[in-house]
């Protein structure tokens, strides 16, 4: 297909997936899960709401328990957890939506609070620095976490595996591996974080190991085209670093071309200005690596959206804000409408209010 012609209101196919345009609902912590950490209630109304996107992606979900690191986040681990997102894919299937989950394990991004008084695990004991979380009792220091034992990271692929195989029976179309915005996997993937010299530290072939393995694990349970994962090259949230990023990510990037997932997902850092700016992480870098579909992230509105995919350097756009505050952003885009603004105060935790009540355009 000629990409002059392509536009967010085109339709793709992905593996045997037909999505219905290229506007994708990127993964959004809302905080909001309930008892045992189960999604809310109001959840099949938040995500049903927003089927109209050619395919959600959803908030991140501990694939254990031991994956949390923030209050309120929706685990996949548990019975009751698989019938709470039963209710939210019955849901978006009713709407005519489609939706994968996006599997998680934060890594040193967590607290003692909501690992029963144990130490955050990481691929090395570095705390990151200056980064806090919310708990039951308001907001605490991250400590410095314990650095997993060889022996203990198998138990990590097989939560991730579990995870997904929970996911498959609560409905699921598809899973996201989350391996970005500095948790577990993105952890042991840049070296900023990883210091370790068994067989999952020093090269890049090592650290990247356990990303691939954990994908591999998951294409096991799902089939490769039911797979995707979100990486964040060049990203400094939770105090990551890398010494030379585009040759760490573009070693993972043609790997994970080998495996014919559904797609790779990609968060393009914001270029600082400045004497020295960062080396080019963008879609442009990373599209001659990747021939299969990819979805690029990065406070895009609906002119740069469009002129991405024309371009030919990503065939599906994920929208956060925008599609957190309008249900309907593909009605908007498609009519140019005006579109609600966020409201920051009420993206984590709290009840119905910016959760649920953001207007469509027919109820405005």
């Amino acid at each position: 297909m000629d990409t002059q012609a392509i536009d967010l209101f085109t339709p793709l196919m992905m593996g045997k997936l037909h999505l219905k345009n290229r506007m994708v609902m990127a993964p959004l912590t809302r905080s909001r899960a309930e008892q045992g950490n189960v999604p809310s209630s109001m959840a099949a109304t938040y995500y049903s709401s927003r089927a109209s996107a050619g395919l959600i992606i959803t908030e991140a979900t501990q694939a254990s328990a031991g994956g949390q690191g923030y209050i309120a986040t929706p685990g996949i681990h548990t019975d009751a957890q698989v019938e709470g997102w039963k209710k939210v894919t019955d849901a978006v299937h009713r709407a005519g939506g489609l939706i994968f989950m996006q599997l998680w394990h934060v890594g040193r991004i967590s607290h003692p609070d909501f690992l029963n008084g144990a130490l955050p695990v990481a691929p090395s004991a570095i705390a990151p620095r200056g980064v806090s979380t919310y708990t039951a009792d308001g907001l605490k220091p991250i400590p410095a976490p314990r650095a997993l034992e060889t022996d203990e990271i198998p138990d990590i692929i097989q939560a991730f595996r579990h995870g997904a195989a929970n996911a498959k029976a609560a409905g699921f179309d598809g899973v996201e591996v989350h391996g970005a915005n500095g948790y577990l996997l993105d952890q042991f993937l840049e070296d900023g974080t990883n210091q370790r010299t068994d067989q999952y530290g020093g090269s890049i072939e090592n650290r990247a190991r356990l990303l691939l393995e954990v994908v591999d694990a998951v294409a096991d349970v799902w089939g490769s085209d039911r797979v995707g994962v979100r990486l964040s090259p060049g990203g400094t949230f939770n105090d990551m670093c890398d010494c030379n990023p585009q040759e760490t990510f573009g070693y993972a990037v043609r790997q994970l071309a080998t495996r014919k997932l559904a797609y790779l997902h990609l968060i393009e850092p914001a270029q600082p200005q400045g004497e020295h700016p960062m080396p080019d992480l963008s879609a442009r870098f990373f599209r001659p690596l990747y021939p299969g579909i990819l979805i690029v992230a990065s406070g895009y509105n609906r002119e740069r959206a469009n002129a991405v995919l024309k371009a030919g350097l990503a065939d599906l756009v994920a929208f956060g804000q925008l599609f957190l505050a309008n249900p309907d952003l593909v009605d908007r885009f498609r009519k140019n409408a005006p579109l609600n603004t966020p409201d920051p105060q009420t993206f984590y935790g709290g009840g119905a209010q910016g959760y649920i009540d953001y207007p469509t355009l027919d109820a405005a």
